[in-house]
């Protein structure tokens, strides 16, 4: 199985922004999406940037893939969806139906997002006809679910799913971080910027539950599925996804890629994974028909 990474989900400044992917360029990685995927008044970074950043990475070998905007809500913000969508240099990862439209109209071969709903194989017939030709599962989706769509889908049609990071469980027209500052969303003066991984939110207990990422809410915990490599194998998953973050990011790449290489086993992998964020732990409910924040099994230590 191949590595992929994520679009970064936070809004980092362009210098850090940059950093991270020219560290990246030497990283164990196969597939790098880029482009701003959660709020589209984060513009730090221009269409033209995103294809600059991409020249570089596919010079280091990288296969790219440009993100759309997973929640449109401004006339701005589709009329960039679709200048991205007809980029004509790079491939797309198409996060709404309406990015799915405007790639299939124009007969360009895509990615479907893991913000589009697919959850059987006459949805994802239907996708591939229309040029898709990987796809990322929600992240909600039941592992047992995934093996029996897997076994019904087109032929050619690569399967991503999300193994390590945050999980985005929302997008919503309000502005949690915002609204957490009292400030109206249209003029947030993009507080977000100071929350590098989010704004941690916390039961009465104390106990880590969800990340609020200005109109996007995350999980706490990390999603974690080294465990479950040799049935993403079985099923015959094709690449691995990690969603970056601020601290953790090259680690959780290197440990993936020597699971998935057979350098290390999956189990120590998952311990391994867990051990990044000692203070949120970790969760695989979802791929296993649970809540998602639960953890299935011992927990790593």
């Amino acid at each position: 199985m191949r590595l992929s990474l994520a679009p970064i989900p936070y809004f980092w400044p362009r210098e850090r922004v940059e950093a991270f992917y020219e560290a990246a360029a030497g990283w164990p990685v196969d597939v790098v999406y880029l482009g701003e995927v959660v709020c589209g008044k984060r513009l730090e970074l221009r269409l033209e940037d995103w294809i600059a950043l991409g020249e570089r990475l596919a010079a280091a070998g990288k296969e790219v893939v440009l993100s759309t905007q997973a929640l449109i809500e401004a006339e701005s913000e589709l009329a960039r969806m679709e200048r991205l969508c007809r980029n004509g240099r790079f491939a797309v990862e198409a996060n709404d139906l309406g990015a799915v439209h405007v790639l299939a109209e124009a007969g360009v071969p895509f990615v479907v997002g893991p913000h589009v709903n697919v959850y059987n194989a006459a949805t994802l017939g239907l996708l591939a006809g229309l040029g898709a030709r990987r796809w990322v599962p929600p992240v909600e989706l039941p592992g047992r679910v995934l093996a029996r769509v897997l076994a019904g889908r087109p032929r050619g049609l690569e399967v991503e799913v999300t193994a390590y990071g945050r999980l985005a469980l929302a997008f919503s027209a309000r502005c949690f971080t915002a609204r957490a500052d009292n400030v109206p969303k249209d003029a947030c003066e993009l507080r977000c910027r100071h929350d590098p991984e989010g704004r941690l939110m916390e039961t009465q207990d104390g106990r880590a539950l969800f990340v609020a990422n200005g109109v996007q809410i995350q999980s706490a915990a990390p999603c974690n599925l080294a465990a479950e490599l040799g049935a993403m194998r079985e099923m015959g998953v094709d690449l691995l996804r990690v969603v970056p973050d601020a601290s953790t990011t090259a680690e959780a790449v290197g440990i993936l890629a020597e699971a998935a290489a057979g350098r290390r086993e999956p189990a120590q992998a998952a311990a391994d994974l867990a051990a990044l964020r000692p203070g949120v732990g970790a969760c695989n409910g979802y791929w296993h028909g649970r809540a998602g924040l639960d953890w299935r099994g011992a927990l790593p230590a």
